[in-house]
Order: C-alpha cells, then sequence, then structure tokens
C-alpha cells in the first residue's frame, strides 16, 4: 500500500507540473499576448505555427539558447538563488489544491493535508524572499527599490489576504482545502448560493460576506502577484525593470514562469474556495427540480470519464480566471505607491476585519 501511494503520488506530481502547470504557464503567456492584441487592436503573435500557436516553444527555446551572463559586481550565490526562490513556491503550493474529484480511485490532490490553506500561505509567503534577495544580490539601485517594493508590497496584503478566508473557515469549520470544496458540493458555492442546497435564510444571507471576501481575496491576490495595477516592484517606467533588471537568458525565464505559475495557483485558491473547485452542478428533473454533478467515483468508464471531466473543469475555471488577470492588466493604470499602500492597509485591512465579525454574527444568530 505504501508503494502504491508513493507512485500514485509521484504520477499525480509529473502530471501536473509537466503536463498541466508548466503548458498552462507558456500558452498563458500566448493568450496574454493574444488578448492583449485584441484589446489594443493589434495582430499580436501569428508567424510560429498556426495563429502563433509555436510561439511559446520558439521563446522557451530563446532563452534556453542565451548566453548566461553574469555581471561582475553581483553577489553571485544569492543572484543565482534568488529565480529559485522565485519559483520553486509558485509550484509547492499547488500540493494542496484538489483539482478533481477521484481517478480509477486516486484522490486527485497530491497532498491533502488538513490544514492546507496555512500551507499555501506558509510557502507562498516565501516567493517574495526571491525577489528581495535579486534585487540586494544585484548591487544596483533599481532591482534594490523594486526588492524593497515588494516586500513592503507582500507585508500590506498578506493581512488580507489571510483575514479574507475566516469567514469560510467559521462556516466550514475545516482548513483543509478538500472538505471546502465538499461542503460546496452539498450547501451551494461560496458565491453562488442558489447553487446546491442553499435554500435557507442563513446561506442566502452568508453569501454576503462570503461575497466580501471573494473580492477582498481575488485583489489581494492580484497584488501578491505582482499583476498590474499592481506590479510596482517591477514598474518598467520607473524602475527599468525592477527586481530582475540585471537577469537575462533562463535566470530571467524563471522570475517570468513565476509569476504566471503564481497566477495559475491564486486561481486555482479562488476556485476552491469560493467557486466550488472541480464541482459543476447539471440541472435535473426526476419528480422535481434539483441539482447533480458528475464524478470519478462510478464504477468502469463512466469513473474514468467523470474523473477526468471534474479535472477539466477545475482547470476550466483557472482558465477563466486567467483572462480576468490578463484583461485587467491591459485595462487598468498602475497605482502610485502611495495609492498601493492606502488600498492594502486604510481599506482592505478593515474591510477584511469587519467582515469576520459580520460572518461569525450571522453564523451565530442564523445557525442551520
Amino acid at each position: 500500500m505504501n508503494y502504491f501511494i508513493i507512485l500514485t503520488s509521484l504520477m499525480k506530481i509529473l502530471g501536473v507540473i509537466f503536463l498541466i502547470i508548466l503548458p498552462m504557464v507558456s500558452y498563458s503567456v500566448y493568450a496574454e499576448r493574444r488578448v492583449s492584441a485584441l484589446i489594443q487592436d493589434r495582430l499580436g503573435p501569428n508567424r510560429v505555427g498556426p495563429a502563433g500557436l509555436f510561439q511559446p516553444v520558439a521563446d522557451a527555446v530563446k532563452f534556453l539558447l542565451k548566453e548566461d551572463f553574469t555581471p561582475a559586481h553581483v553577489n553571485t550565490f544569492y543572484y543565482w538563488l534568488a529565480p529559485c526562490l522565485a519559483m520553486v513556491p509558485a509550484i509547492a503550493t499547488i500540493a494542496v489544491v484538489p483539482f478533481g474529484s477521484t481517478l480509477l480511485g486516486v484522490p486527485m490532490v497530491i497532498a491533502d493535508i488538513n490544514v492546507g490553506v496555512l500551507y499555501v500561505f506558509a510557502i507562498a509567503s516565501l516567493g517574495v524572499y526571491g525577489i528581495v534577495i535579486a534585487g540586494w544580490s544585484s548591487n544596483s539601485k533599481y532591482p534594490f527599490l523594486g526588492g524593497v517594493r515588494s516586500s513592503s508590497q507582500m507585508i500590506s496584503y498578506e493581512l488580507s489576504l489571510g483575514l479574507a478566508v475566516i469567514p469560510i473557515f467559521l462556516l466550514v469549520g475545516q482548513l483543509r482545502l478538500t472538505e471546502i470544496v465538499r461542503y460546496q458540493i452539498e450547501h451551494g458555492w461560496m458565491i453562488a448560493p442558489f447553487i446546491g442546497d442553499w435554500l435557507n435564510v442563513q446561506k442566502w444571507l452568508l453569501a454576503i460576506p462570503m461575497f466580501v471576501s471573494f473580492c477582498v481575496f481575488t485583489v489581494a491576490i492580484f497584488a501578491e502577484t505582482n499583476r498590474l495595477p499592481f506590479d510596482l516592484p517591477e514598474a518598467e517606467t520607473e524602475l527599468v525593470g525592477g527586481y530582475h533588471t540585471e537577469y537575462g537568458s533562463m535566470k530571467f525565464a524563471l522570475f517570468f514562469l513565476g509569476e504566471y505559475a503564481a497566477m495559475i495557483t491564486g486561481s486555482a485558491l479562488i476556485v476552491t474556495l469560493f467557486l466550488g473547485g472541480w464541482h459543476l452542478p447539471i440541472p435535473s428533473w426526476n419528480g422535481g427540480f434539483h441539482w447533480t454533478y458528475i464524478t470519478g467515483d462510478a464504477e468502469g468508464w463512466r469513473g474514468i470519464a467523470g474523473g477526468l471531466f471534474n479535472i477539466a473543469t477545475f482547470f476550466g475555471k483557472v482558465a477563466m480566471l486567467l483572462l480576468v488577470f490578463i484583461w485587467v492588466r491591459w485595462t487598468l493604470p498602475r497605482f502610485r505607491y502611495d495609492q498601493l499602500m492606502r488600498l492594502g492597509w486604510v481599506f482592505f485591512f478593515e474591510i477584511a476585519l469587519v467582515n469576520i465579525f459580520l460572518a461569525a454574527l450571522m453564523i451565530a444568530y442564523f445557525p442551520a
């Protein structure tokens, strides 16, 4: 049995990272370039392959073949360490996210631990060390300013990020991400009480603090991933390239991949906590209207098809959120730095804190 668990875990790790996450990272870049071209009324990538679909492959080959140049004035050890610290946490956090129900009887989560969200926050917060170390080790003023900005931005918005999920834990009573998804299957999605069995007054009222949590959490994810309008650590118009000014070749590619991997992980967390995870309800009429859903627990080919459908559902939701990330980047202007700090400390921190008390009062006075 231990060998079976080790084998299936290795297969899930390799499958998720090499067959899903890395291709999604590559084609998120492609999607960003196509969507930005559409928004700006231009063509975008259209030379390499049909509709430019092989452009990510060409970009990868370019990064691999470029000369790996290390400037003489940098602190070499930390200069090399920083790109790894930027990439690894974004990949490691996906380990506790349930990306499907079951497939051939194997749960579609790499590590189903009982403190899943705490693990995500603990590992994801390490990503900022890669940026800070990159800025410091480059021995250049623009990267240093980018690293300082990133550290203060992380502190400001990680508070809101953590506070935003507390109403969910108050309601579900669990930190395990698979149990949060199970709760949404049985009681409806957190921000969509009409899906599932949210037919009593308490659940409809709780949709209000859950929606507030969703908004705060989503905006905080934008800030944590350094995406526009929160990309002050790498603001090209002010800091040349910010913390990765002195980087090129595959070291720059790791920073680039880390940003998009963090986008995917953040989107996966939003889907898991607020949008039902891999659950996709289907309207059914059998003596009366009710919701049903496909799962991988069935026997034979139906179970395999159901498990694959759940995985496709989860990553389909993630892809839709990635399009939102891209749309926001090419629509909104960048904040000033004082506006960034004010939004985090004066607005989001207080909103998330009040929202916890609102959710707690509703759960206490309107028991299920």
